[in-house]
């Protein structure tokens, strides 16, 4: 089995240029809104509700450093979403703001929330 460092920085580079290319292609379509932020944020949550079940039920925790930590990591972005949601702020956009803290949030959650029960449906 691969080192768990070299997993995390394999998967991370991974994760960390699709994020680079939804981020263009979100700026591209709604220029002005963080809208890949919310995309990636949500879809990365998902994905870790369902890859944790997978590993919990069926192929246990070896790939976890590369896929979850690494891939995901780089994957979804936290960091840019404070970045995000302090920009709409400062330009005075602070109901947006709000709006998007508020959204990205709850929606994370319950894409993880989705992404367990439909991995605990496909592997249970």
């Amino acid at each position: 089995m691969m080192n768990s460092y070299l997993q995390v920085a394999i998967g991370g580079a991974i994760g960390a240029t699709a994020r680079f290319a939804i981020g263009r292609v979100g700026m591209a379509l709604v220029p002005g809104f963080p809208v890949a932020t919310i995309f990636v944020n949500i879809v990365g949550s998902f994905v870790m509700g369902l890859l944790t079940a997978l590993m919990v039920l069926r192929i246990g925790p070896a790939y976890a450093p590369l896929l979850l930590a690494g891939v995901l990591g780089g994957f979804t972005t936290f960091s840019a979403f404070s970045l995000d949601a302090l920009n709409l702020w400062a330009r005075g956009q602070g109901g947006a703001a709000v709006g998007y803290v508020v959204f990205s949030v709850i929606a994370s959650l319950i894409a993880v929330w989705a992404g367990m029960a439909i991995g605990k449906g496909l592997w249970a």
